[in-house]
């Protein structure tokens, strides 16, 4: 098929749900992906943080072939070896106590929010469900995680949204403060605000965040589904902060390309789900965990999420002094670019024009490349960058 082809048949048959890039990539190896006519091009997205080893990793593709070769799928009605061990070593790497598997962040978000309700209402009163989110936050796509998220934009067409959460300012404990109240059961966050703008929340406001939410009895929940896996440096970018959440979901980068969301929790909610109040056919799939279990065995290591830092710092190095970047925002592998002409959606579609494919994120450029990305990857990267932004 040529490219037009395929663009008329995604415009006969699919739901016009996304504004897509004039490209059709067809095959990939490492940050380098190649479309239907043969077009090179570097990879800064990574599938929007999913591909974190890149296109056609060799361990992972042996890892998700061998167990797709010897079993495919199996329902949760039955014990699953390989979720067994990925949930083993996902608690000790974190220290949680338990973990749902889920298909994408949306449903780990779900989770999450129904953890947390479910314990307040066996612990408190069925009143105390209400969820404080920030403003600006991005925590999914069904009606109810549309509904905790901060940004107006989202909250038309699909009445009536979820009940039962409240929006305070970034940065601004006494804003969270006046958004709490006796039937308040939980605060969740993201660290990197990824979707509103790559915006790292101030490492003071989080510290007195949580410790606000353990004097009140209020559950902390940190939303990691573009942050965690490595992406900023730490396997969870809440290590970072100095603190210790109550539930933390992730997705994206942990599969390495397959679906796979996470809700991890600690010691006091570990029971608080029982059979028939929350599942999945899905979930933790035994050709998705063990994808999984290849993301953890080489992110998972100090030596590569120390390379993760330096590839980040030596990125945004290389960005200011650029000519035409205003600001640069993120950490690790998670980069926000600011442009001085903001123009990042002209820009966007001219770096494919050049061989280079990146991301946005309101008025920003954003870059989220494969955690093992090359150096020489890198550098043909940026100088396609550098050229298009002149």
């Amino acid at each position: 098929m040529t490219f037009e082809q395929i663009k008329e048949n995604d415009s006969q048959y699919i739901m016009n749900t996304y504004g897509r890039f004039p490209v059709a990539l067809v095959k990939g190896k490492g940050a380098t992906a190649w479309d239907i006519n043969e077009k090179e091009y570097i990879d800064f997205t990574s599938g929007i943080g999913v591909n974190c080893l890149g296109y056609s990793d060799d361990g992972w593709t042996k890892a998700v072939s061998e167990q797709a070769g010897k079993l495919q799928h199996i329902s949760n009605l039955y014990y699953n070896p390989l979720q067994t061990e990925l949930a083993e070593k996902l608690c000790k790497i974190t220290s949680f106590s338990k973990v749902f598997f889920a298909n994408s962040g949306a449903e780990a978000n779900e989770c999450a929010i129904k953890l947390a309700r479910k314990y307040s209402f066996e612990k408190y009163s069925k009143e105390r469900t209400v969820i404080v989110t920030l403003e600006n936050s991005f925590h999914g796509r069904t009606v109810t995680t549309l509904s905790a998220t901060g940004q107006d934009v989202f909250h038309n067409y699909f009445f009536p949204f979820t009940e039962g959460f409240r929006f305070a300012k970034a940065n601004d404990m006494e804003s969270v403060k006046a958004k709490v109240d006796n039937d308040t059961c939980a605060v969740m966050i993201e660290l990197i605000q990824g979707e509103g703008g790559v915006n790292p929340l101030d490492k003071a406001f989080v510290a007195q965040l949580a410790e606000y939410c353990k004097e009140n009895e209020l559950l902390l929940i940190i939303d990691e589904v573009q942050t965690g896996a490595g992406r900023t440096g730490t396997f969870y970018c809440y290590e970072q902060f100095g603190i210790n959440p109550d539930i933390v979901t992730s997705a994206k980068g942990i599969g390495g390309g397959l679906p796979m969301g996470i809700c991890l929790c600690n010691e006091k909610l570990k029971d608080v789900m029982t059979p028939g109040t929350h599942g999945t056919t899905y979930g933790g799939n035994p050709v998705a965990c063990a994808g999984a279990l290849e993301v953890l065995k080489r992110v998972a290591n100090e030596e590569f999420l120390k390379e993760v830092s330096i590839k980040g710092d030596y990125i945004r190095y290389k960005l200011s002094k650029m000519k035409g970047v205003a600001e640069i925002r993120g950490m690790g592998l998670m980069i926000g670019i600011v442009l001085e002409k903001d123009n990042a959606k002209e820009v966007a579609t001219k770096c494919v024009e050049n061989g280079l494919l990146v991301l946005t994120a309101k008025n920003l450029i954003r870059f989220l490349p494969p955690l093992n990305i090359s150096k020489e990857e890198i550098e043909k990267g940026l100088a396609i960058f550098e050229r298009t932004i002149l």
